[in-house]
């Protein structure tokens, strides 16, 4: 069966750059302030002042290093940096230039980063400041010579020079971008390549992400404008407190606050401290954000009335379980009794392709519904319909999905069925209209042919007062494979709760065949990603080294 076959909006044939800078269908004015420094708020740059930075980046670019000068989606620009306010029109000035705009994580090794440079091949590498040695090295190890690095900054004063001291914009000149307006070259581009799973990439259009401008503002956009007509206008502020490496990042700090006026307060790294008084002193409004910061959010002693302006906050990139979603909710008291509410989608969506409409009764647990454009289906291991009601494997089209892998034939064989259905890999199932998440079909627990998902029993342990986060992985046992848990607890909990104490916690509360018969392990913290979801190959490779030294 294919979902949500009739729900189409029209979005625009335009490149980004018209769409943000130059289209009726952006709501910010020349004067609306898009950026800040979450340190010196009243230093904002305006939406005229990112387009002369774009500009500007753009000429330095093209005429310092070639960037677009031989056509559009050849060279690549690799840029890894902690959060900073110039960083967007970084971004808008390799797309001006018909460059590439290759995004690293601040996380990543010399190895790792080096791996990407070669990957593209990146013909630049753009940094900041507290990243010089990383880019440098990367830099070198790739054959980049220090020429080719670059420094941005942003606060006092806006910088863009390389390492060497020898070349830097100087904000004299202008390079206008290309306009484009035929659908086929559109979708067809190459504007940005994100590695979220380290080691491959993904190719984002123009028209990907104007579509995942649009889609949801075709639906939230009224209500919000009803909402002004009675005298409650919403204005989006937001924290850039996500790794700019991540499609959450990227859409959600440098497009979709541009698209509705609002403008995005950074914070170079995430601080549970910072990120708390920010929230309050800035009046944030609405974010985005993963669950291991809405667990600290619901059980951390410092989270007061910090989030009392906030009318949208909403997770995603992991599941987060409905009593860890209501017991935020709760602990939020944000404005106009908002829940929090979760969205899905993948790095290859670029970003969500559902929404829970602003204002609607929330389910605990729900996804919400499909995005216009996209369509549905939801299959089993033979790739075949399931029943309605039945969890099955997501498979995805629409607009906002992925042209493919960079450099990757054998990825994208992989992951796009013979017809262009893109195979997620997350097993969902729908009630009515809403999706739910089951859990990533690879990490699904076969105990004796039947299906136990690790995301439900985190989030049930998380539940328990004295957890502050969990994983589950499945461990070979007696012919079959069974559950275990590797847990954290909070300081005030530790001697007092005991590994039997949360194996029958969870008993008590789940079918006989979810239980924890791996059992439970005591761990100062569970490995996860910059964008929050667990790195189960590094649990695995925790519980190798148990075995080993239980054998010395």
């Amino acid at each position: 069966m294919v979902f949500n076959e009739e729900n189409v909006v029209a979005i625009p044939s335009l490149d980004l750059l018209t769409f943000l800078f130059d289209s009726e269908h952006c709501r910010a004015k020349e004067d609306t302030p898009l950026h800040a420094e979450a340190r010196d708020p009243d230093r904002y740059i305006t939406k005229s002042q990112v387009r002369a930075l774009t500009k500007n980046f753009a000429h330095f670019f093209r005429n310092s290093y070639g960037i677009g000068a031989t056509g559009p989606g050849k060279d690549v620009v690799v840029t890894v940096s902690t959060g900073q306010s110039a960083l967007a029109s970084l971004f808008f000035g390799v797309v001006a230039a018909d460059g590439i705009y290759s995004a690293a994580s601040p996380a990543s090794t010399v190895k790792d980063l080096a791996r990407q440079i070669r990957d593209g091949p990146g013909k630049l590498v753009v940094c900041s400041r507290d990243l010089q040695q990383l880019a440098v090295g990367a830099a070198k190890t790739a054959g980049l010579s220090e020429r080719n690095v670059l420094v941005l900054e942003s606060y006092p004063e806006i910088k863009l020079e390389s390492v060497d001291g020898k070349l830097g914009c100087d904000f004299k000149h202008s390079l206008d971008w290309r306009t484009i307006t035929d659908p086929g070259e559109l979708e067809k581009s190459k504007v940005c390549i994100l590695y979220s799973s380290g080691t491959t990439g993904m190719l984002m259009s123009h028209t990907n992400i104007v579509a995942e401008a649009t889609m949801p503002a075709a639906i939230s956009r009224p209500i919000f404008d009803e909402e002004a007509r009675k005298g409650n206008p919403y204005h989006h502020r937001t924290l850039g407190h996500l790794p700019t490496a991540h499609i959450a990042g990227v859409q959600g700090y440098f497009i979709n606050p541009f698209y509705e006026g609002g403008i995005v307060f950074w914070m170079p790294t995430f601080k549970f401290d910072d990120f708390l008084r920010y929230c309050g002193e800035l009046r944030i409004t609405g974010f985005f954000t993963v669950p291991p910061i809405y667990m600290a959010i619901a059980k951390h002693p410092a989270v007061k009335d910090q989030f009392r302006h906030m009318r949208i906050a909403t997770s995603g990139a992991a599941p987060l379980t409905g009593e860890l979603q209501e017991a935020a909710t709760k602990k939020m008291k944000m404005k106009m009794s908002t829940s929090v509410t979760q969205t899905w989608g993948l790095s290859e969506t670029t970003g969500a392709a559902t929404l829970v409409t602003p204002g609607a009764p929330v389910t605990m647990g729900s996804l919400g519904s499909l995005l216009p454009n996209m369509i549905l289906r939801l299959v089993d291991d033979n790739e075949k319909d399931v029943q309605p009601g039945e969890p099955g494997e997501a498979f995805i089209k629409g607009p906002i999905v992925t042209q493919g892998y960079h450099n990757n034939p054998e990825a994208n064989q992989k992951s796009f069925t013979s017809d262009g259905w893109l195979r997620t890999g997350d097993i969902l199932k729908m009630k009515g209209t809403e999706l739910f998440i089951v859990d990533r079909k690879k990490e699904l627990i076969k105990y004796k042919a039947l299906q136990v998902a690790p995301a439900e029993l985190e989030g049930l342990i998380a539940s328990h007062p004295a957890v502050v986060d969990a994983a589950v992985i499945g461990i070979a046992q007696n012919g079959t494979e069974v559950p275990r848990a590797y847990v954290v607890l909070a300081p005030q909990a530790k001697g007092k709760v005991s590994e039997a104490d949360l194996e029958e916690y969870v008993q008590s509360r789940v079918s006989d065949y979810k239980r924890l018969r791996g059992g439970v392990r005591f761990v100062e913290v569970v490995p996860r990603s910059p964008s929050g979801k667990i790195l189960r190959k590094e649990v695995r490779e925790m519980r190798k080294i148990e075995e080993r030294d239980s054998k010395l």
